[in-house]
């Protein structure tokens, strides 16, 4: 018989989904400040791999204004905004049935990894393809960016849904 009760240690914690949306948000809203991007495009080196990683993580640049009349911040934040929703809804979707049958095993980290990476490279496709003068060139091109960025920072959301439980 399948256990249905989960120990009180368990039960404390949220969801995998739960937590790893909570480190998107966390993520998006620390890295992508204005503040932060600021910071790491002043004070790292961009040829050596802390800084270029550091910069990395500034991806998802978001704004509270907008410095061009023609584009309001919306069009400006859409990546971040996009990062968040499709990341949120991937890791409620994707894991649910798999991380169900093994509760803290290493899928539920390779599920939360995959999801931002997913999440990260179709906001930069559909960003750039609903953005000012979309084009498909750029929009691949943005994808990949994307990707990379999900992927190299993605074990940051996959640590975080690895101890929620499905």
């Amino acid at each position: 018989m399948p256990p249905t009760n989960r120990s009180a240690a368990v039960s404390r914690y949220g969801t995998a989904a739960g937590t790893g949306t909570l480190a998107v948000l966390v993520l998006v809203g620390v890295c992508g400040s204005p503040l932060y991007v600021g910071w790491a495009e002043d004070n790292t080196d961009p040829n050596g791999a802390g800084g270029w990683f550091m910069r990395l993580l500034a991806w998802p640049a978001w704004r509270l204004s907008s410095d061009d009349p023609g584009r309001g911040v919306l069009a400006t934040d859409l990546r971040a905004i996009l990062l968040v929703i499709l990341a949120a809804a991937l890791l409620y979707l994707l894991p649910a049935s798999q991380v169900a049958r093994v509760q803290g095993s290493f899928s539920q980290f390779f599920s939360g990894w995959g999801a931002y990476v997913l999440a990260a490279g179709l906001a930069a496709l559909f960003s750039t393809l609903l953005g000012p003068d979309p084009s498909l060139l750029a929009a691949l091109q943005a994808a990949g960016t994307g990707a990379t960025y999900g992927f190299l920072s993605g074990w940051i959301i996959g640590t975080a849904s690895l101890g929620g439980r499905a």
